[in-house]
């Protein structure tokens, strides 16, 4: 029950939250579609892949869950934002290089 709470709350923060208007400029979010052609072409690694990236990177939390995941294009290439959802309820943005897979920055 306060798992549910947590990702309630997690998901209603995200939907308010404003990211900065520079970034929000330079990006642009994939639809279906493009994700599918993107990763089929080899411009980019599955969602499975990014998320096995980030398993490691967030050290000492315990079992983590992604429980929200976008393909963008910013002007260095395409990326995954993902939303995290530790064991112990603290959030993390991470964004992960959609080429390489490896975790760019973590927030």
């Amino acid at each position: 029950m306060a798992r549910m709470a947590a990702i309630a709350l997690l998901l209603i923060a995200s939907a308010t939250a404003a990211p900065a208007a520079e970034k929000d400029k330079a990006r642009v979010c994939l639809s279906k579609s493009e994700q599918k052609a993107a990763i089929s072409n080899g411009q980019a690694v599955t969602l499975a892949q990014a998320i096995r990236s980030i398993r490691g990177s967030v050290r000492g939390r315990g079992a983590r869950e992604v429980v929200n995941a976008q393909l963008c294009r910013e002007e260095k290439g395409l990326v995954y934002l993902l939303t995290v959802l530790a064991r112990d309820g603290k959030v993390t943005h991470m964004t992960v290089d959609a080429t390489s897979g490896k975790v760019v920055d973590a927030l």
